[in-house]
């Protein structure tokens, strides 16, 4: 099924002054890619990640480790969400049409809005007493409305997706209901952090309330990959502010250009994490995949989510190690080593565990380079804990990706490409 209007293409930068009808992408469009305005939206949305790593780094430096974890994950749960709504509403039904933009560029006020009210949260969670969420709620209800406006195009101009498209507004409609009644009713601490629970989890069975019995929506597998990948990748981008934030208070001079052995350990631990991290995820086809295996969409979707947890947090981490070692925290060593191995780990496993339940295939080989990137993590915890410095530290950590790089370069390819073969023919599009 395909959009069509003259003089204009969707996609292409250029603006069509007609409204053009939503009635589906095509799934199989040859050359489908990421529009400008789609990567602007994913620069508002790393503006969030980016201010969620930031207090949560903070607040981990100040010791408050139970509440900083909490706040973080409320954070980029609620993030993530809205990105991936956008995401795969945008590869089905996406004109690129004055209104479609109009609609999208409301989306991004509410993510600005969304981002400028983190801090307050996350002041609120260290505090105790209220939480505070009206700004972030605030936003997400932006957000939220937008994309209810873009179901409705939908369900208006496809008929073979009014169902999906009214079931989806219904849906979303009570969630922000709830969502505003949580933000801006006094309820008690325990009683917002226990609706927070059940209304994400709500949101991620959206696609599930709206689509699940209607054949679903006629996303494109290539552009789906593209877009988390891109947004994988603005992501890490979190990694070079976090070397930059550890970095930059350790340059000595009075003019900040002598650099000690411990500032180029750590530029050098960061930049090489970021880097191996990089080449992690692209080691697996996942638009190739996703072409034969469509029903698995909602895996690779929602399977992402602990992988963007574990990159930001990883930034964060870099951030806790700059902000020790300018004496401004009050984590030890270890507990500082723990900050950025543990989201390295996150970020590993969930990049195997998605290949592996894709593919449907285990490869003893992937056991392999899992034990041994752990067991470097774990020696770059256990150097801390015997008082070694933290700039060595960090460089045991960065060499964590690095296993399943060499690994694949040298036997994992070959590996990968005989389960690739074994996969069944493409599946059809709804």
């Amino acid at each position: 099924m395909t959009v069509s209007e003259p003089g204009s293409t969707p996609g292409t930068g250029r603006v069509a002054h007609a409204r053009v009808p939503m009635t589906g992408r095509d799934p199989g469009e040859h050359g489908r890619v990421s529009t400008p305005l789609e990567l602007l939206l994913d620069l508002t949305f790393v503006v969030a990640v980016g201010t969620a790593a930031d207090q949560f780094a903070e607040m981990l430096a100040a010791g408050r480790t139970g509440a900083a974890v909490a706040s973080f994950l409320m954070a980029m749960t609620a993030i993530l969400i809205a990105w991936i709504s956008f995401s795969w509403f945008a590869s089905a039904f996406g004109t690129d049409d004055w209104l479609y933009r109009v609609l999208t560029m409301v989306q991004m006020i509410g993510v600005v809005v969304f981002a400028l009210g983190l801090p307050a949260m996350f002041h609120s969670v260290r505090e105790g007493g209220h939480l505070e969420l009206r700004a972030i709620v605030a936003g997400y209800v932006v957000m939220r409305v937008a994309m209810v406006l873009q179901w409705w195009r939908a369900a208006r101009d496809s008929p073979p997706f009014h169902d999906v498209g009214m079931a989806m507004i219904r849906w979303t409609v009570i969630a922000q209901a709830a969502w505003t009644v949580v933000g801006f009713a006094p309820l008690p601490r325990t009683a917002v952090f226990a609706a927070f629970v059940v209304l994400a989890v709500l949101e991620l069975l959206l696609p599930v309330l709206g689509q699940g019995g209607a054949g679903g929506t006629p996303w494109h597998p290539h552009h789906v990959a593209e877009r988390y990948s891109l947004f994988a990748i603005i992501t890490l981008g979190e990694g070079v502010v976090g070397t930059v934030a550890s970095s930059g208070g350790l340059l000595g001079g009075a003019d900040g250009t002598h650099w000690t052995g411990t500032a180029v350990a750590v530029v050098v631990a960061g930049i090489g994490l970021t880097f191996g991290m990089w080449w992690v995820y692209f080691t697996t086809p996942f638009g190739d995949i996703l072409v034969r295996r469509r029903a698995f969409g909602y895996l690779f979707g929602y399977g992402h989510i602990p992988v963007f947890v574990g990159i930001a947090g990883a930034g964060a981490g870099l951030h806790v190690a700059g902000l020790y070692l300018e004496h401004d925290a009050e984590l030890g060593g270890t507990a500082v080593v723990l900050a950025l191995a543990l989201p390295v780990g996150l970020y590993v496993l969930m990049i195997y565990l998605l290949h592996t339940l894709l593919l449907s295939a285990r490869d003893s080989f992937h056991l392999l380079l899992i034990a041994i990137s752990m067991v470097v993590l774990l020696a770059a915890v256990l150097l801390a804990a015997a008082g070694a410095a933290l700039s060595l530290c960090l460089l045991v950590v960065m060499l964590a990706p690095f296993v399943t790089v060499v690994g694949y370069e040298t036997v994992g390819h070959r590996r990968q490409r005989r389960m690739l073969d074994g996969l069944p023919p493409a599946e059809d599009a709804p």
